[in-house]
């Protein structure tokens, strides 16, 4: 893949503008290490003067010699930077050539050049990818950013000071002069709440991300955002269901085999679930030589997968490599909290970045399972939201009394999952559909945080009006009538998929110069899982039911009966053990302290709790605990 980025600005260009755009890619240049281009700054009015200015960094996939960005149209008043991997760019090509257009390369993102000057806005629409992508229309004096439907591709960007920039990371941005680093205390509050910031938020005031399937033209200093496609749920198939199985298959197939169109090496991280090890079969079907998969695993039985890993690996011949994820592991965290340019507290990101740091010494593509949950109900909360839907029948008094024994529920701090979700299972069981599902995915719930902030940051929350439940409270709302396992689904496409899971791929694979993609993620695929009913995704309580009868003569039967691990981390045991100084250390620094956001206090207590064992605290704590890295990285300059 590729970085990108650029700027509008109010006045002439100047040498100092040159080097603002040479610094900003410069701080991609692990997401393009290959090669490098720009286009201007370039002046485009007079009255009032302003000029524009594209940068990109090339990670090189296809068409290795002539693929080089920027790219433009026949007359050179269109020019296109693009981080993207168009699968349908034959069929495209073939149709914009019988229109007259004429190809100087074979690249895929070509493509988006002539399909713009051919259907403007709209030929967004027709991409069949992954992708973000600045288009500089000169005839119009215009720019127009978009990203994917789903948001496998980063775009962020600020305005304000007569300067329009934007760039594929935060840190990127930063190069740019004048750029406040003020924190949004709201985006603190989202962060807390799911371990991320969701679009448009960022963690700063005077920067906002592009939220999936959207544009955002740039013309006479105005900036203009809006929606070209967003995620319904469908009819629900009128199929059989072996017709069913049948579609489901070919449709995968053809992604994955989309997915191997390359002029490098291609790979695959397979973890030893469903969904990797349904990636790697098929595409042993689609080469003659080994695979390349790559797996990580941990010292700690009850998070280690590698077994697993091995059966698919020796199933499919291929050429297996492994890696065990250790304690010092957080070495790597100060390198991540960089390329986020954001607080993130999803631990696995640690695991992820390793993974993709040993595939890229050996291919510069990886494929991947990112998708299948969210498509096939394959998370332990939508079996929650099935059984739940059975105790709504219940008085709501009953499940309160119900709820209210199993707060008191021990837990010992040893287990990892089952006995911890059945007593949130059980605690939640009063609340609405909604509210339930939310405290299920909720990290610091509401009254965890009245505990934690700081009197006067209460009240700054309240004078904003911040309400972090809201945003997926509102998703909620875009899926009305759907049954129960279905709606937490589409749900999580809308949130928690780009929001948590698509961020962490793309920063772990980009920082180390490694495309990764994701079959599930096809736009057909997904669309056609949208039709399946949820019965045939859930038969009783077995989740991807659909997903494994089409695949099940490709897998071991102990990859198609094994239950749900997740790519989880050993951080409780770590934050009580190896990590446990590290914790103490930072999180009740002076520093700390002085930022004045959290109560002393309650953190001294989180901490001490958690080392003594009465309670597993590891989630928040390591929610903190990035946040202060974070804080030291971005505002104090460490």
């Amino acid at each position: 893949m590729c970085g990108l980025c650029g700027f509008v600005l109010d006045g002439p260009p100047t040498p100092e503008a040159l080097q603002w755009l040479r610094r900003m890619q410069d701080a991609l240049t692990h997401r393009g290490p290959d090669e490098e281009g720009h286009f201007g700054p370039h002046q485009f009015s007079t009255q009032p003067p302003r000029c524009v200015a594209l940068g990109h960094r090339r990670l090189s996939v296809i068409d290795l010699e002539t693929g080089q960005q920027p790219m433009g149209n026949e007359d050179g008043s269109i020019h296109l930077i693009a981080n993207a991997e168009i699968y349908n760019f034959r069929e495209l090509r073939k149709e914009l050539e019988q229109a007259g257009h004429r190809f100087r390369s074979r690249s895929d993102n070509e493509v988006i050049v002539h399909l713009y000057e051919e259907h403007g806005e709209s030929c967004f629409e027709q991409l069949r990818g992954m992708f973000s992508v600045a288009v500089w229309d000169g005839r119009r004096n215009r720019l127009i950013l978009a990203r994917d439907r789903v948001g496998k591709k980063p775009l962020c960007y600020t305005t304000g000071g007569g300067r329009f920039a934007f760039a594929s990371e935060i840190f990127a941005l930063l190069q740019m002069p004048g750029v406040s680093r003020e924190l949004d205390l709201a985006a603190l509050d989202h962060y807390l709440t799911y371990q991320y910031v969701p679009a448009p938020l960022s963690i700063f005031r005077s920067i906002r991300k592009l939220p999936p399937g959207h544009l955002l033209t740039w013309q006479d200093g105005q900036v203009d955002v809006k929606p070209y496609w967003q995620f319904a749920p469908r009819e629900e198939s009128l199929l059989t269901e072996a017709e069913q199985i049948e579609r489901l298959r070919a449709i995968l197939e053809e992604a994955t085999a989309l997915r191997m169109i390359a002029d490098v090496d291609v790979g695959a991280f397979l973890s030893g679930g469903i969904d990797s090890s349904i990636v790697v079969a098929l595409m042993s079907r689609h080469t003659d030589r080994p695979v390349k998969t790559f797996s990580i695993g941990f010292e700690d039985a009850q998070y280690n997968e590698l077994p697993f890993a091995r059966l698919v690996a020796e199933r499919y011949r291929t050429e297996h490599h492994e890696f065990i994820v250790r304690p010092n592991a957080l070495e790597v965290l100060p390198k991540l909290i960089r390329h986020y340019g954001e607080p993130y507290a999803d631990s696995s990101a640690i695991p992820t970045y390793y993974v993709a740091q040993m595939t890229s010494e050996h291919v510069k593509v990886a494929l991947n399972g990112d998708g299948g949950d969210e498509s096939f109900a394959g998370y332990p909360r939508y079996k929650a939201m099935k059984l739940a839907a059975a105790f709504d029948l219940l008085p709501r008094f009953a499940r309160g009394a119900i709820a209210a024994v199993a707060r008191k529920m021990p837990v010992p701090f040893a287990s990892r999952a089952p006995w911890r979700r059945r007593r949130k299972f059980l605690s939640h069981l009063p609340y609405s559909p909604e509210e339930r599902y939310l405290r299920y995915v909720t990290y610091f719930l509401p009254e965890d945080k009245a505990r934690l902030y700081a009197p006067e940051t209460r009240q700054r929350l309240r004078e904003a009006g911040a309400d972090a439940q809201q945003f997926l409270l509102s998703a909620f709302a875009r899926f009305p009538g759907v049954d129960p396992v279905n709606r937490a689904a589409m749900v999580d496409i809308v949130s928690y998929l780009p929001g948590d899971l698509l961020v962490k791929m793309d920063i772990a694979t980009m920082a180390n110069s490694l495309e990764a993609r994701s079959p599930f993620l096809d736009q057909e695929l997904m669309s056609f899982a949208a039709g399946i009913p949820a019965r045939l995704k859930m038969k009783g309580l077995e989740s991807k039911n659909i997903l494994k009868r089409a695949f099940a003569d490709l897998l071991p039967p102990e990859i198609l009966h094994r239950g749900k691990m997740g790519f989880g981390v050993p951080v409780a045991s770590w934050l009580r053990g190896e990590l446990s100084d590290t914790l103490r250390s930072t999180l009740l620094d002076e520093r700390a302290a002085r930022r004045g956001y959290f109560e002393p206090s309650r953190v001294r207590e989180l901490v001490e709790t958690h080392r003594s064992g009465p309670e597993n605290y590891a989630d928040q704590l390591w929610a903190l605990l990035c946040f202060e890295l974070w804080c030291r990285a971005f505002l104090d300059g460490e």
